[in-house]
C-alpha cells in the first residue's frame, strides 16, 4: 500500500515540485496539500496521512505551532523543510522538539539542478519515516516528566582540575511513553576514559534527553556524532550547552577531551580521536555517505583507548556505527544500544543488536541514569 503524504508549504512552486517528485514514486501517494499551519491541521485530521512534509514560515500559523497541534490531535510523522542558516537550524531544532521526526534542507537550486538526487533523498526519507514510531497515542497526552537526577556535590575532576562549575538545572524534555520491553540489567561501574554516542534520525531530541540527566562533574569525556548538516551543528551544540549541566561545544581541530565536556562532531566533516586525547577534524570524504560518520569516530576511539570506551548507539536510519562498534568490541570496550520501543527509527541500534555487539539494550529514558551508574 502506498504511503499517503500531505504536503504543506505556502509557496505554490514548492508544493508543486514536492508533489511531483513524490507522486513519481509508485510507493508514495500525495493525498493533499495545505498552504499554512491551520490548513495543515484540518487536512491532517480529515485525510489521516502517513507522513506530512512541513514548511516553517507560513501565514496564519507557522510550522512549529502546527506540528504541536498535530502531535496532540492526530500524531503523524512530520518531515520539516529547513533553510541552511543558523536561524534555520534553531527553528528546525524547535520543530524536532515539538515532535517532527526529521528534516531536509529547503534548497530551491538543488531541486532545479539535481532533480534525481533530490527525488531519491526525499522519497527515501518519506518511506523511512513512515515506518517510524512517531504515530503513537502517547503524544495526545504528554507523559509525566521524570525529574533529572540532581547533580552530586562538586568534586575534583581529575585531569580537568578544580571543582565542577555550577550550572542551572536543565529544563525537562517531555518523555514519550512507549510499550514496556525487556531491558538489560543495570551496568557495572568501570573507569571509562571516553563515552562515545552516535545517532541520526531522532537523535537531537534523544541526545537532549540523555545528556540532561548527567551531572556537571560527570567524570568521562564525551564525544557526540549526530548526522547533521554543517550549518546545524554549531546551533545544536549551543542548544545542548544551555540545556545541560555538562558543557557542550562543537568540536574543533585540536580540542582536548576532558571530563564534564561533550564535543559534537561538526557537520560535513569527520572527527577522530588520538591517544593523547586530542580531537582531529578532517574534511568530509565524498566517498562516505555520512559526514560526520559514527564508524570513523568509533574506530579511532577503538585504536586510541582499547577497552576503556563506552559507546552508545541511539535512534537513526541505516547501520552507521556497526563496524566501528565491532572494532570497539574487539578491543574489549562496551557497547549499548537504544531499545526498539523508544527509538524514532530503529535502524542503527538494530544493526548493533543483530550483529550481536550490544552488551546492553536500554530504553532512552534509562540511558542517562545508567551512564551515571557506569561512570561515577
Amino acid at each position: 500500500m502506498a504511503v499517503k503524504v500531505l504536503v504543506v508549504d505556502d509557496s505554490g512552486f514548492f508544493r508543486r515540485r514536492v508533489s511531483e517528485i513524490l507522486s513519481a514514486d509508485l510507493n508514495i501517494q500525495v493525498v493533499g496539500t495545505a498552504t499554512n499551519g491551520k490548513e495543515a491541521i484540518d487536512q491532517a485530521l480529515a485525510l489521516k496521512p502517513d507522513v506530512i512534509t512541513m514548511d516553517y514560515e507560513m501565514p496564519m500559523m507557522d510550522g512549529i505551532t502546527a506540528v504541536r497541534h498535530i502531535m496532540q490531535r492526530c500524531p503523524t510523522p512530520v518531515l520539516m523543510f529547513s533553510s541552511l542558516t543558523h536561524e534555520g537550524a534553531r527553528v528546525t531544532l524547535d520543530a524536532l522538539d515539538a515532535g517532527a521526526v526529521d528534516f531536509l534542507p529547503k534548497n530551491f537550486e538543488d531541486i532545479s539542478r539535481n532533480p534525481e538526487k533530490v527525488k531519491q533523498l526525499l522519497c527515501e526519507k518519506i518511506l523511512s519515516i513512515s515506518r517510524s514510531n512517531r504515530r503513537v497515542s502517547a503524544y495526545s497526552a504528554p507523559a509525566p516528566v521524570a525529574t533529572p537526577a540532581p547533580a552530586p556535590a562538586p568534586s575534583s575532576l581529575g585531569s580537568y582540575g578544580g571543582s565542577a562549575p555550577a550550572r542551572p538545572a536543565p529544563a525537562p524534555i517531555p518523555a514519550r511513553a512507549h510499550a514496556a520491553t525487556p531491558s538489560s540489567p543495570a551496568p557495572k561501574r568501570k573507569a571509562y576514559k571516553l563515552v562515545a554516542i552516535g545517532t541520526s534520525t531522532g537523535g537531537p531530541v534523544a541526545l537532549q534527553r540523555v545528556l540532561t540527566q548527567l551531572p556537571a562533574n560527570f567524570p568521562a569525556p564525551i564525544v557526540l556524532i549526530q548526522h547533521m548538516p554543517a550549518a546545524f551543528t554549531k546551533a545544536f551544540a549551543e542548544r545542548l550547552d544551555k540545556l545541560c549541566r555538562i558543557s557542550v561545544k562543537e568540536a574543533e581541530d585540536g580540542d582536548i577531551l576532558r571530563p564534564g565536556l561533550a564535543l559534537l562532531a561538526p557537520g560535513g566533516k569527520q572527527m577522530m580521536i588520538d591517544g593523547r586525547g586530542a580531537v582531529k577534524i578532517l574534511p568530509g570524504d565524498e566517498r562516505l555517505n555520512y559526514k560526520p560518520c559514527v564508524d570513523i569516530t568509533f574506530g579511532s576511539a577503538a585504536k586510541s583507548y582499547g577497552d576503556k570506551v563506552l559507546a552508545v548507539v541511539l535512534t537513526g536510519m541505516g547501520a552507521d556505527g556497526r563496524e566501528g562498534a565491532r572494532l570497539l568490541k574487539q578491543g574489549g570496550s562496551s557497547i549499548w544500544a537504544q531499545d526498539e520501543a523508544s527509538c524514532v527509527i530503529y535502524g542503527m541500534p538494530m544493526a548493533i543488536v543483530k550483529a550481536e555487539l550490544a552488551d546492553a539494550v536500554y530504553s532512552l529514558d534509562d540511558i542517562g541514569k545508567h551512564l551515571v551508574e557506569a561512570c561515577i
